[in-house]
């Protein structure tokens, strides 16, 4: 536990550093936000807890990389203002309040993860639902996606094949990862169980219906942000790409 807590409290801060140095020499016409936004686009989530060593594992790299996650979201924010005029000091109050006013859904979110999922997963499952906690790791397989498509605009090539291409990926990871990921535990429930699918939501209890509800609803919410994003890429005629 210790060793991977602290290997991992290592490893994030320390990758960081190290891409933002290597873009630094690949490409020093870059500014100090444009390094920071593209290492910072390559991030990504994670979820876990579990009996299995690697569910056991896992949490204790989730634990470092959400709370880095939560500071680099904070630099790139203070990066993003201070390209806007807006006059904040670094790690000033006004700009961490500002921060957390931005991006207070994806923070709830991380801090969400970090003080309920967390101890749930370690402690109070004891060794059930290994696999209920591997499903929830694969919703991690739409972010390469999400990170590539960030990538692609802060190097302006969002009008690339590519980055169509890896629009349609993000749908497809997105939705069948994060959205229909939930009615698929549901019913591998009810499979184990023998019972019909509607009645799982009365059969397991009331905590495990809250926490899925309070997982699902802002996939929900960026699910359809990303829907009206798609609308408008693919929905444009090539004259209005070109303007």
């Amino acid at each position: 536990m210790w060793r991977t807590l602290g290997l991992a409290s290592a490893f994030f801060p320390g990758l960081f550093a190290l891409c933002t140095r290597a873009l630094r020499w690949a490409a020093p016409a870059w500014s100090s936000r444009d390094r920071v936004l593209v290492v910072v686009a390559g991030g990504g989530g994670a979820r876990g807890g579990g009996g299995h060593w690697l569910a056991v594992e896992y949490i204790w790299v989730l634990v470092p990389y959400m709370t880095y996650d939560i500071y680099v979201m904070y630099l790139c924010h203070w990066h993003k203002s201070q390209e806007k005029g807006v006059a904040e000091e670094k790690h000033s109050l006004a700009s961490v309040r500002s921060f957390l006013l931005r991006e207070r859904l994806m923070v709830t979110h991380h801090l969400f993860i970090l003080i309920v999922l967390t101890p749930v997963a370690q402690h109070f499952r004891g060794e059930l639902g290994d696999f209920f906690v591997g499903c929830i790791f694969t919703a991690e397989l739409s972010t390469p996606f999400v990170s590539l498509g960030k990538i692609l605009m802060q190097l302006k090539m969002q009008h690339t094949l590519l980055h169509k291409v890896n629009g349609i990926l993000i749908l497809v990871t997105f939705f069948l990862c994060r959205i229909l990921l939930f009615p698929f535990m549901y019913a591998a429930y009810a499979r184990q169980a023998g019972i019909p699918l509607y009645l799982v939501p009365f059969r397991i209890p009331l905590h495990c219906n809250i926490a899925n509800a309070s997982l699902l609803a802002p996939q929900l919410y960026w699910f359809g942000l990303i829907c009206r994003k798609a609308a408008r890429l693919y929905g444009r005629s090539p004259a209005d790409k070109s303007s």
